[in-house]
């Protein structure tokens, strides 16, 4: 079965740190793109970060640069999403998502039916 699993959310302290985990089963993600997207109820699913098949480009939103870095790591057949600096903001039920098509991550945020796999997601909670 093919299948995307995230892992490493949970509740946080403004200011503190989480690292997610996108691990794949059933299929090598090295031929992937991988995108990061988070959804709060009532609103819209929104790109956070990709990072291409090769890791020799990256993409983050403007609400998370300089705080998140994406990574792969392709001998463990995973990407991770390092998340510094954290708001209430950030708030979300976070994704990741697999796709291989010729866009790579040149429009990840705006045409999200490009990715093929999607994980059921992890919980991010940032609160005092």
């Amino acid at each position: 079965q093919l299948q995307l699993v995230e892992s490493g959310g949970g509740l946080v302290q403004p200011g503190g740190s989480l690292r997610l985990s996108c691990a794949a089963s059933g299929f090598t993600l090295d031929a992937y793109a991988i995108g990061w997207f988070r959804q709060v109820p009532g609103k819209e699913r929104e790109g956070v970060s990709c990072i291409t098949s090769s890791g020799g480009s990256t993409k983050y939103d403007d609400s998370v640069k300089g705080r998140f870095t994406i990574s792969r790591d392709n001998a463990k057949n995973t990407v991770y999403l390092q998340m510094n600096s954290l708001k209430p903001e950030d708030t979300a039920l976070y994704y990741c998502a697999a796709q291989r098509t010729w866009y790579g991550c040149s429009r990840y945020s705006r045409v999200t039916s490009d990715f093929t796999y999607w994980g059921q997601g992890t919980q991010v909670t940032v609160s005092s």
